[in-house]
């Protein structure tokens, strides 16, 4: 049993290695940096750094920008991720079904813009919402699209065609790991295109459609390229509009005990909104 053991050790030591180093110590760290601030001794003294317990914590659930951002991301999340699921949904069963000629051509233009970078990817779309760079000047010369009351919509609209096709490939190869016999047995039942869509494909890859669905929730509060990008196009981007912006222009002071209780709560928040969906889905499908 020697040889086994061994062997168990010697192909988790190298995943253990980097996940202790790239996940765990960095996690570690932002709690400890969390629990210090900084003192100074009279008006021009030295800074140093003494354990201040709870005190950046109280000043990060006392922070109303920060409680304001976490609701601007919610409802981001609860408008733009079905929106965007279902459209995932809709182009991976449009690809499926056989109705589409050249899939391997739809598929690529549909994954294309995840292959843009975000940052680059809310630059151009930044230049179509300018009213003076735009070229669909009829469309934004009448409806400013980085007002106060649109930019979060028009952010939302960059993450979705962003992300759209990531998720359709999720989607569409759990549809293509669907034996052929369901099929099959459906069409001897008599069910159409649209019955076999909605009584078997749909709820065959909804273990996808929860996965793309968390991916999207962890993301949702880790929004900062586009608002970041934003901030230069519209004056309705503030440095506090979304969690993670809050967190790098606190460090950006630098405050970075503050910014690392920022982080630690943030990351706290997108755990249990993960951790109660997938208990949501979890008994749901118990039913």
């Amino acid at each position: 049993m020697r040889a086994p053991k061994k062997a168990l050790l010697f192909f988790i030591l190298p995943f253990g290695l980097l996940f202790t180093a790239f996940y765990l110590a960095p996690i570690l760290y932002a709690i400890k940096q969390s629990l210090y601030r900084v003192e100074r001794t009279g008006t021009f003294g030295p800074a140093v750094e003494v354990f201040g317990g709870l005190t950046q914590y109280q000043r990060v659930f006392a922070d109303g920008p920060f409680w304001e951002s976490i609701g601007r991301v919610l409802l981001f999340g609860v408008v733009q991720v079905p929106v965007m699921l279902g459209l995932a949904l809709l182009l991976a069963l449009l690809l499926d079904s056989g109705l589409v000629k050249g899939r391997r051509f739809f598929r690529l233009a549909f994954f294309v813009p995840y292959a843009v970078p975000g940052v680059v990817a809310a630059i151009m779309w930044g230049f179509l919402y300018s009213p003076s760079l735009s070229p669909f000047d009829a469309v934004t010369g009448n409806v400013d699209l980085l007002s106060a009351d649109l930019v979060l919509w028009s952010m939302a609209n960059v993450v979705t065609w962003v992300y759209v096709g990531y998720n359709m490939l999720i989607i569409y190869s759990s549809l293509l790991a669907i034996p052929q016999e369901v099929y099959e047995a459906a069409r001897i039942d008599g069910a159409g295109a649209i019955r076999t869509a909605w009584a078997i494909k749909i709820p065959l890859v909804m273990p996808a459609i929860v996965l793309t669905t968390v991916f999207s929730i962890i993301g949702t509060l880790q929004l900062l390229a586009e608002p970041q990008v934003f901030r230069t196009f519209s004056s309705a981007v503030s440095s506090t509009y979304t969690p993670n912006l809050t967190v790098y222009s606190t460090s950006s002071i630098p405050n970075f005990h503050l910014a690392a209780a920022f982080s630690v709560v943030l990351a706290l928040a997108t755990c249990l909104l993960s951790f109660a969906f997938l208990k949501v889905t979890q008994r749901g499908g118990d039913k």
